[in-house]
């Protein structure tokens, strides 16, 4: 077996520096368009994900790895299983590793550089052309986001009046939407209510034990399946915050298997008597293949006709390998 690649810390001194240039440095003797090729070729990832733009700026904290095979190759526009699609609506299956949209540093980007980093309604836009066979038109109006690593239903707006109606119903919490979350240790049913800020203390996101401060979640855990030393749960959002999920069930004790950010122990303060606190987690042996949570329900009501929208979405095959060898672990 292949051992894993080190990787790379950006120091200060290294901020700033294309990704580029520092693997040039590592790959003495290399040409500019060597390294370029190298790179063009999926042999490097940062901060876990593959990157293929030579000219991308690293930060102070990132990590880069060097990798001795390529990585898979990404979605293509035909491959995106589209669940719904009319003139205001479209509902469609999202492929882990990929952006739900660009951030928006990234909007004027070439359309040669985009293609180096596809995101989502990239490759939607594209697809629905395909499907429509004319043209794209206009832009997809974004009303929810997955995480970058998470896989499952997504639905974007394509007319005003239903980004309108889609965002009245988000934000009233009446779009029904359901994750299935493998997770260490044995879960019981439980709600997990809190506030979240974006800074819990350590820089990252987190409960809130102060009073007015960050804003409401509500995460509904079910169980689905016991498993040897795991849980498969159902995670029913009545709010839909930033990393809500992952950041509840990490502070439970129960990071997401293949959980990279709040898998990292961090201790709060003690918070008064009866409210939650942040503990220290375990770290993640599960060999999971990637963030082990999947967006596997999504309804509302059609924003225009007032139709009763649902879909499901079966776990991926990564996640039912995933969860098939941990069924196996007897």
């Amino acid at each position: 077996m292949t051992p894993p690649p080190i990787p790379i810390t950006i120091t200060a001194e290294q901020a700033g520096q294309t990704l580029a240039a520092l693997i040039r440095q590592h790959q003495p003797g290399q040409s500019w368009n060597q390294v370029r090729t190298f790179i063009a070729a999926r042999h490097v990832r940062v901060n876990g994900d593959l990157c293929l733009d030579p000219a991308r700026r690293l930060k102070e904290g990132e990590t880069v790895e060097i990798l001795s095979r390529p990585a898979p190759r990404l979605q293509a526009p035909e491959t995106l299983v589209i669940r719904h699609l009319d003139e205001h609506v479209v509902v469609v299956e999202k492929p882990a590793g990929m952006n739900t949209v660009r951030h928006p540093a990234e909007r004027d980007w070439s359309e040669r550089r985009r293609a180096l980093s596809p995101t989502l309604d990239d490759l939607l836009l594209k697809a629905i052309a395909r499907q429509e066979q004319k043209p794209p038109r206009g832009r997809l109006r974004v009303v929810h986001r997955l995480d970058k690593e998470t896989s499952g239903l997504v639905v974007f707006a394509r007319s005003v009046a239903a980004e309108r109606g889609l965002g009245m119903q988000f934000h009233a919490h009446t779009v029904e939407r359901c994750y299935l979350a493998i997770v260490p240790g044995e879960l019981t049913p439980r709600t997990i209510k809190s506030h979240l800020v974006r800074d819990r203390g350590d820089g990252r996101r987190g409960s809130s034990h102060a009073p007015h401060q960050g804003k409401e979640a509500i995460t509904h855990v079910e169980i689905v399946e016991l498993l040897p030393e795991y849980t498969l749960t159902a995670c029913r959002l009545e709010t839909g915050r930033t990393h809500q999920i992952r950041i509840h069930l990490a502070e439970a004790g129960h990071p997401v298997c293949g959980e990279k950010v709040y898998n990292r122990p961090y201790r709060a303060p003690s918070p008064p008597a009866g409210e939650g606190r942040v503990r220290g987690n375990q770290p993640d042996d599960s060999g999971a293949p990637r963030l082990a949570l999947h967006a596997a329900v999504l309804g509302f009501q059609h924003p225009v006709t007032g139709q009763a929208l649902r879909w499901e979405m079966p776990l991926p095959p990564d996640l039912q390998g995933f969860l098939d060898h941990l069924r196996r672990q007897q």
